[in-house]
C-alpha cells in the first residue's frame, strides 16, 4: 500500500497560487494594452488637432479662436503626459506580475518534481515488496515440492 504524499496540500496550494498569478498577470497585461490603445488615441486626436489648427492658421483665424486651439492643444499634451505616466505604471505592474508568475511557477514545478520523487519512490517500494512476496512463494513452493518428493521416496 502506498503512503499519500505528505507535501500534497502544499502541491496543490502552489496550483492555486499559480492560477490566480496566471489571472492577474492576464489582468495586469489587458490593462497595460488598454492604457496604450488610450495613449495611441490621444496621439491621433493630438496630430489631427494639431493639423486642423495649421490649416486654421494659413486660413486665417481671430484671436479668440488661435487662444481656444492653443489652449485646447496644451490641455491634450497635459492628457498626453497623464496617460504616458498611467502606461508605465501599468508596465511596471504587468513586470511585477510577471515576476509573481515565473516565481508561482517555479515553486509549483518544485513541488510538482518532489511529488512526482514520491511516487516514483512508492512505486520501487511497493515492487520490492512484491518481489519479496514473489520470492517467498517461489521459496515456499520449493520446499513444499522438495519435501514432497523426499516424503514419496
Amino acid at each position: 500500500m502506498t503512503k499519500p504524499f505528505p507535501l500534497q496540500p502544499l502541491v496543490h496550494l502552489a496550483h492555486q497560487k499559480n492560477d490566480a498569478a496566471t489571472r492577474k498577470f492576464g489582468k495586469l497585461n489587458q490593462q497595460q494594452q488598454a492604457a496604450q490603445a488610450r495613449l495611441e488615441t490621444l496621439l491621433q486626436y493630438r496630430r489631427d488637432y494639431q493639423a486642423q489648427f495649421q490649416e486654421a492658421v494659413q486660413t486665417g483665424m481671430g484671436q479668440t479662436d488661435l487662444r481656444n486651439f492653443q489652449n485646447f492643444i496644451l490641455r491634450l499634451d497635459e492628457a498626453i503626459a497623464q496617460q504616458r505616466e498611467t502606461v508605465e505604471r501599468a508596465l511596471s505592474s504587468m513586470q511585477a506580475g510577471r515576476d509573481e508568475l515565473e516565481d508561482t511557477q517555479r515553486k509549483m514545478k518544485s513541488f510538482d518534481t518532489l511529488a512526482q520523487r514520491h511516487a516514483e519512490s512508492e512505486k520501487k517500494l511497493a515492487a520490492k515488496s512484491e518481489q519479496r512476496l514473489q520470492d517467498e512463494h517461489t521459496g515456499r513452493h520449493a520446499t513444499f515440492k522438495a519435501t514432497s518428493a523426499q516424503n514419496e521416496s
